[in-house]
């Protein structure tokens, strides 16, 4: 009571001076009757702030985001900023779908790629031919479907292991010691691929094998190691003898075919040549034949002296034709005369 006795005495004594007047102070009374508004006010803000909070999430490039609705799902959203209902109404499960995980087979790396411990249980392998070999396998495989991998199976990663552990076994089985360890790697790989994505499809676990490597394959021994490194190198020295032998034959070969070129050429000429000197021999001897018909006896006596002079060129001979038949004899008469005979031109009827 002396508070607010005081507080009108000092209203009436500075009222109409202009000068401003303090407020009286309310008792603290009141601060508790609004307590409950600013509470409300207070809860309301937090829902408010938990609203927002919970009704928008955002997705990256190499990510997928899986919306449930009451735990169905009801959409698959890709990168950007995206909007849901809050308060766990719906909820987002991300995925990595744009990225290539591993699995590793028979090793686990640990820390750096140079470090890495043997797993022996996973890499022993008895191939086709009833040989222990040591192989391990570098698998690259991504998310294809972010829902069937978040929901179609309990364990994907597990399921894709433990798959390909059988069909590389499968595989390794069916092939010679010799094809696992230098020349076959890579038809095993592509079998192990084909075979585990057939079986992928079936299982529709939302993943994609996208590679299968032999990291490593060895013999178990050392002994058997240093053989088949003497084998691969004496595979290799015969690649190099048949690199070799290539290049002598890439350097022979042009001038063989030159060679060969050449004498194909002289052949077709020679040939060319024979068959012109048989088409003039025919012409000549159709007009030689000719002429025989329209002159027999002279033309026959003229291929006889003809003859005559090419079996005998360097002897003089005398040809007696007094007889009444024509050509009677032929003599070499000079090889019997003596010193200086003399020829004598021929008389009428001689040649």
């Amino acid at each position: 009571m002396q508070i607010l006795k005081k507080e009108k005495f000092m209203f009436e004594e500075f009222k109409g001076t202009g000068i401003p007047i303090p407020t009286p102070k309310k008792p603290s009374g009141d601060f508790l009757k609004k307590l409950p508004k600013i509470a409300l006010i207070v809860v309301i803000v937090l829902v408010l702030l938990a609203v927002v909070a919970s009704s928008w999430y955002t997705v990256n490039d190499k990510e997928q985001a899986v919306v449930t609705t009451f735990g169905k799902v009801t959409d698959i959203t890709d990168a950007g900023f995206h909007f849901k209902l809050p308060f766990g109404i719906q909820k987002v499960e991300k995925v990595n779908v744009n990225v290539y995980q591993k699995i590793e087979l028979g090793y686990r790396s640990v820390g750096s790629a140079d470090n890495f411990d043997i797993i022996e249980s996973e890499t022993k392998m008895i191939t086709g031919d009833y040989n222990i070999v040591d192989v391990e396998f570098f698998v690259e495989y991504k998310v294809s479907d972010p829902e069937k991998y978040l929901y179609g199976s309990y364990d994907p990663e597990t399921i894709l292991r433990n798959l390909l552990q059988s069909q590389v076994r499968n595989v390794v089985g069916s092939e010679a010691v010799d094809a696992v360890l230098t020349t076959g790697k890579e038809s095993i790989q592509m079998r192990v691929k084909e075979l585990v994505s057939e079986i992928l499809q079936e299982y529709d676990i939302g993943l994609t094998l996208v590679d299968v490597k032999i990291q490593d394959s060895d013999p178990p021994t050392d002994e058997v190691t240093e053989a088949f490194k003497a084998v691969e190198t004496a595979k290799q020295q015969a690649e190099t003898v048949r690199n070799e032998a290539r290049a002598y034959q890439n350097a022979q070969l042009p001038q063989a075919e030159a060679k060969a070129d050449e004498l194909l050429r002289n052949a077709e000429y020679l040939k060319q040549k024979r068959i012109n000197e048989a088409t003039e021999q025919v012409a000549m001897f159709e007009a030689m034949y000719k002429e025989y018909s329209q002159n027999p006896g002279i033309t026959r006596s003229r291929m006889y002296y003809e003859a005559i002079s090419e079996a005998l060129p360097d002897v003089k001979v005398y040809i007696d034709t007094s007889g009444e038949n024509g050509v009677q004899k032929v003599l070499p008469l000079e090889s019997f005369m003596q010193g200086d005979v003399t020829t004598t031109a021929p008389e009428k009827g001689e040649e």
